[in-house]
């Protein structure tokens, strides 16, 4: 099969690997990226997205844009620390989805204008945070439009994945888009945030003594720890300083769970829950390796 035949039979046949075999895990994924979209149609064809559906709409969508960018990125730690390397087969697909969500977030905004597409110029140019949107919508198309197999080729595979590292300077610009439009609640963005600087340590921790440091049960510990009390520092010098609430109290919640769960304590479980199933993982290839050796042969 030719290179362009191999490419129009991915493109075509999503569910199935580069040996043209299915794949569970990429048709899961395929069709798990659609529901949310579809979900979301359903529930404004039937008028359940309340008195204002468009902008309830561009809400979703931009809310799952930035959660599959996030998935797209955890997607290395996980095949490293997890030691499952099929995973990388779907991290494609997942970046792309989340430019297809963050496209149909700015689509409904300019449905929203009437398709005025002066008044959403204006807007994009006059709002601080829409600005941040676009300029990260538009990066976000610079590396959908280069994550083909024929680009990789043509831009050579180490400097392909230098541009591919860009993706956490859109990750970082989605944050901040998604915190300044929240305004009130912020307890995902403040989620999204701790999250990114996980990712960020990990990035950093791999760089700097490679995949055996990073899939150290003790060092994936105390990267969730310190993703866990940046985050809660951060949620309080975010309200001492924008809205004039005593730092102190917002850190007395964050560490108590009087409260309920913070996003301090979110960005934890979910860090923690990384590491516990790196730990059910090894214990399970133990027990494998124990009973296969001690087998008759």
């Amino acid at each position: 099969m030719s290179r362009s035949a191999a490419t129009a039979a991915a493109i075509l046949s999503p569910w199935r690997d580069r040996t043209g075999r299915f794949s569970v895990l990429k048709a899961a994924t395929f069709l798990a990226l659609f529901v949310p979209g579809l979900a979301n149609a359903l529930e404004y064809a039937l008028g359940l997205l309340g008195p204002r559906p468009i902008a309830a709409l561009i809400q979703a969508m931009g809310l799952w844009a930035i959660r599959l960018l996030f998935a797209s990125l955890a997607i290395t730690p996980a095949r490293q620390v997890l030691r499952a390397p099929q995973l990388v087969s779907v991290r494609r697909m997942i970046g792309l989805a989340a430019f297809a969500y963050a496209s149909i977030h700015l689509f409904a905004f300019a449905a929203d204008k009437m398709f005025d597409l002066a008044a959403v110029a204006s807007e994009i140019v006059l709002r601080v945070y829409l600005a941040i949107g676009a300029v990260g919508l538009i990066l976000l198309c610079a590396l959908a439009a280069i994550s083909t197999d024929g680009m990789i080729r043509r831009l050579g595979a180490p400097r392909w994945q230098a541009l591919q590292r860009g993706i956490y300077a859109i990750a970082l610009l989605a944050t901040i888009h998604f915190f300044m439009q929240s305004k009130i609640d912020v307890t995902e963005p403040t989620v999204m945030a701790g999250l990114l600087l996980w990712l960020l340590g990990y990035r950093a921790l791999l760089w700097y003594g490679g995949t055996r440091l990073v899939t150290a049960r003790l060092s994936l510990i105390g990267l969730s720890f310190a993703a866990g009390l940046i985050t809660a520092f951060g949620e309080a010098a975010y309200f001492g300083l924008f809205t004039r609430v005593d730092p102190m109290l917002v850190l007395q919640a964050d560490m108590s769970l009087a409260a309920g769960f913070r996003p301090a304590w979110i960005v934890l479980a979910i860090a923690l829950t990384a590491v516990a199933c790196a730990f059910a993982r090894d214990l399970g290839a133990t027990f494998v390796t124990r009973r296969d050796g001690s087998s008759p042969h």
